[in-house]
């Protein structure tokens, strides 16, 4: 066989292999790419994203999206080829998979947190836009969670109200932990709670939950990983806190989960309870958590989040302090990145866009 043909056939060869190998060889490494973006202000599978009733609203346009990453399943595992495509890909990105699922979470454990997260986010949209009006809402503390076998299981239920324990008044979620973790295992702890039905029947009425009944509960030592080095009493109970609002502001949304969202959202319930345009027509896009006071907090995925941003058209990209330095790195054409660390950051800017003083936004830098 002439030396030519037996090198084309081994090279031939060899890159068969490599690409058999490449289909076949397992690797632990997960993707990230640009998911869906969806305007606030807009419809979503034909209903209002942001639906408000009881309250006056005003007509808006233009875009205030929110944007979402799409990731592989807990369960999938990518072959070497595919990372390697990925890692070359400029829309997507590659990723260790304990990144995305750490200590082994499965796919059902990772929908529901994000899930809840999703809910949590929702609620404190809410807050933070009325509060950003200056529209009262009323904040009670609740049992969020009841942990399985535990002390709390059947006493006390998801949505309960918690009033006080041992006759002390709570304000906020960590007060009934601070007053539980006074208390030696073993000993009884006694709290004052309005059930969560009655609580539930309160808040649809409009009015505050009347009547309150006391249960105790004998509390047990904390497991070694949450002792922290020393005994711990515990009852088995997640608090959290729960609003009633003064109308009714409905979020509707599927198949997405996780907290980033929430700045998107308040500032399009803030466009729907005041007068005139806040985007003035333009393309707005944006990410960011949002907690009860108005705070934005960092998420994951922004460089997807621009890219997807910028695929569906948005020319400014509301963007979280603490991801500013990741996002400057690689800005896509035509996307002009706003730096903002509160919502009232964000609503600010959005009124210089919408007047076309755009000079003097606030930016993202690399540093």
């Amino acid at each position: 066989m002439p030396r030519r043909t037996a090198t084309m056939l081994a090279s031939t060869l060899i890159l068969i292999a490599l690409f058999c190998a490449g289909l076949l060889i397992k690797v632990p490494y997960s993707e990230m790419s640009p998911g869906p973006t969806v305007n606030t202000l807009g419809e979503a599978r034909g209903e209002p994203v942001l639906r408000i009733a009881g309250r006056k609203t005003y007509p808006t346009s233009g875009h205030l999206n929110m944007t979402t990453v799409r990731v592989t399943g807990a369960d999938y595992r990518m072959n070497l080829g595919q990372a390697v495509w990925g890692w070359l890909a400029h829309d997507s990105v590659v990723v260790p998979h304990d990144t995305l699922y750490p200590d082994g979470k499965t796919e059902e454990q990772s929908t529901q947190e994000n899930a809840e997260e999703f809910s949590q986010s929702q609620e404190s949209a809410k807050v933070a836009a009325l509060k950003e009006l200056n529209i009262p809402v009323a904040t009670q503390v609740v049992v969020s969670t009841v942990v399985k076998d535990s002390p709390a299981e059947g006493k006390l239920h998801a949505g309960d109200v918690i009033k006080a324990v041992d006759g002390t008044a709570v304000e906020e979620p960590g007060d009934v932990a601070e007053l539980v973790t006074k208390h030696q295992p073993g000993e009884d702890v006694t709290f004052t709670i309005v059930p969560a039905k009655e609580a539930a029947a309160a808040e649809k009425a409009g009015r505050a939950p009347e009547g309150s009944r006391k249960i105790t509960i004998t509390t047990e030592k904390a497991p070694a990983a949450e002792k922290g080095g020393k005994d711990r009493a515990i009852v088995g109970i997640r608090a959290g806190t729960d609003h009633t609002f003064p109308f009714e502001i409905d979020i509707k949304l599927a198949d997405v989960g996780g907290p980033s969202a929430g700045l998107m959202f308040s500032l399009g319930i803030i466009d729907k309870l005041t007068p005139g345009d806040l985007t003035g027509g333009k393309f707005v896009a944006g990410t960011g958590t949002i907690d009860d006071a108005g705070k934005v907090g960092p998420i994951g995925g922004i460089t997807m989040k621009l890219v997807g941003a910028r695929d569906a058209g948005a020319r400014y990209f509301l963007t979280p302090d603490e991801n500013c330095a990741a996002a400057a790195a690689d800005i896509p054409d035509g996307l002009t990145l706003v730096r903002v660390k509160s919502l009232d950051d964000a609503r600010k800017s959005l009124e210089r866009i919408s007047a076309g003083k755009t000079d003097g936004l606030p930016n993202c830098s690399t540093s």
